[in-house]
C-alpha cells in the first residue's frame, strides 16, 4: 500500500507493513516501556507516565477495571491535551502521523481518535508494538540468508570498526554492530557516557539496518563474537557472518598501540576506571600480571601496558576465537595497515570497494 492510501485509511488502521508510509511515528506508551524498545525513528509523547501506569495498574488489581479506567481516562485526556497544546500545536493540516501503544489497545486508540477528530490523518498501529516486535523477531530470522556478507578480521586495536566508517564513506553497505550496541567489544569496550541499549531495543536497531539493505550488493560487518558487551548478536545473522567471505585488516604491534590509545582515551589519565576493568581479567591472567599492568598504568607507561595487553591477553583470544569461528579468515586475503592516520584507512578502503564493485 502507498504512503497517500496509507494515510487516507477510513478506519484509522495500519499494519506493520506500512510502517514507513507516515510523517512520524509517535510511542504513546510510558517512558520505561519506550526505554525498552521503541520503532525506528520514534518519537515519545506518553498518554501515561510510568508512575501513572503503575497506579492504573494498582488500581485494576485492587479495586476494579471500571475504577482504573475512570482515573486512567482522565489522567490520558489531561496529557493528550497537554501533546496538543505543544507538540502537536504547529503540525499542518496534512500531517500524517502512525500511533501505537503496546497491543493497540486504548492508550494509543485515544491518542489517534482526537488527531483525526482535529483533522489530521492519524492511524494507529493494528496489534501495536507486540506485532512490531513479533515482526521484528521473524524478519531477524529471514533476512540474513538473503543478504551477502563480507566480513572484516583482524586482532585487537587494528581499527576494524574505523575502517568500516571509511566504507561507508566510500558509499559502501556496512552494519556496525557495535555502533548499534553502543560497545566496543572488549572488555574494556563499554562508552564512559553512552550507556548500552535494552536487547530488544538493539535488536530493533540491527533489524532497521538490515531491512534497508540492497540485496544485490555487499554489506561489509565486522567478526563479532555471540555478546557484544552485554547484548546478544541475533543467532541467524550471526551464523550467516561466520559462513561469509571474511578480509583480513592487520597492522604491527606501534600502530595498533597508538589506535588503541585514541578508541580509549578516557582511560588514559584514570588509573582507577581502567584497574577496575583489568580486575576482571584476574581469573584469566592471574593476580600478579594485572597488579604489573596496574602499576604501569598508574605510572603512565601507556605504550608499554597496550602493547603487552595485546601480546598476552588479547592476540591469543582473538586467535582461539578465530580457529572456532571464522574459519574462512584463515586462508582470506589480506589488507595491511602501515600508519593509524585517517587518509591511509580511507585509501585501503577505497582500493577494496573498487576491487569488489
Amino acid at each position: 500500500m502507498n504512503r497517500a492510501s496509507t494515510a487516507n485509511r477510513k478506519d484509522g488502521k495500519a499494519s506493520v507493513d506500512e510502517l514507513f508510509d507516515f510523517d512520524e511515528i509517535i510511542d504513546a506508551r510510558s517512558p520505561g516501556e519506550f526505554e525498552d524498545d521503541h520503532l525506528p525513528g520514534a518519537l515519545s509523547l506518553p498518554v501515561l507516565n510510568d508512575a501513572e501506569r503503575a497506579l492504573v495498574g494498582t488500581l485494576h488489581k485492587q479495586s476494579s477495571a471500571f475504577d482504573a479506567k475512570k482515573v486512567g481516562a482522565a489522567l490520558v485526556a489531561r496529557n493528550i491535551a497537554q501533546h496538543l497544546e505543544s507538540y502537536f500545536h504547529d503540525k499542518p493540516r496534512d500531517y500524517r502521523p502512525l500511533i501505537y501503544c503496546w497491543r493497540g489497545g486504548s492508550r494509543s486508540g485515544a491518542m489517534t481518535t482526537i488527531l483525526r477528530s482535529v483533522g489530521w490523518n492519524a492511524a494507529q498501529l493494528e496489534g501495536g508494538h507486540k506485532a512490531y516486535r513479533r515482526h521484528v523477531i521473524d524478519e531477524l530470522a529471514r533476512l540474513p540468508e538473503h543478504l551477502d556478507f563480507r566480513v572484516i578480521c583482524g586482532p585487537t586495536g587494528v581499527g576494524k570498526s574505523r575502517f568500516l566508517r571509511e566504507l561507508k564513506a566510500c558509499q559502501a553497505q556496512v552494519l556496525d554492530l557495535e555502533e548499534l550496541a553502543a560497545h566496543m567489544g572488549s572488555v574494556l569496550g563499554a562508552y564512559p557516557e553512552r550507556p548500552q541499549p535494552a536487547q530488544k531495543l538493539f535488536e530493533s536497531r540491527v533489524w532497521f539496518a538490515l531491512q534497508g539493505f540492497d540485496p544485490g550488493r555487499p554489506i561489509f560487518v565486522e567478526s563479532e563474537s555471540k555478546k557484544i558487551g552485554n547484548l546478544h548478536t541475533p543467532e541467524e545473522l550471526l551464523k550467516r557472518m561466520r559462513a561469509a567471505p571474511c578480509i583480513n585488516l592487520n597492522a604491527d604491534i606501534p600502530v595498533r598501540v597508538e589506535l588503541l590509545k585514541q578508541e580509549y582515551a578516557h582511560f588514559l589519565g584514570d588509573a582507577e576506571l581502567l584497574g577496575r576493568k583489568l580486575d576482571c581479567l584476574i581469573a584469566i591472567q592471574g593476580k600478579e600480571r594485572i597488579e604489573s599492568w596496574k602499576a604501569q598504568s598508574r605510572a603512565g607507561h601507556w605504550d608499554e601496558l597496550v602493547a603487552d595487553l595485546l601480546i598476552h591477553h588479547y592476540d591469543p583470544a582473538y586467535t582461539r576465537s578465530l580457529d572456532r569461528n571464522y574459519v574462512g579468515a584463515l586462508t582470506a586475503a589480506t589488507l595491511q595497515l602501515p600508519a593509524a592516520d585517517p587518509e591511509t584507512f580511507s585509501r585501503l578502503a577505497r582500493e577494496l570497494v573498487n576491487s569488489i564493485s
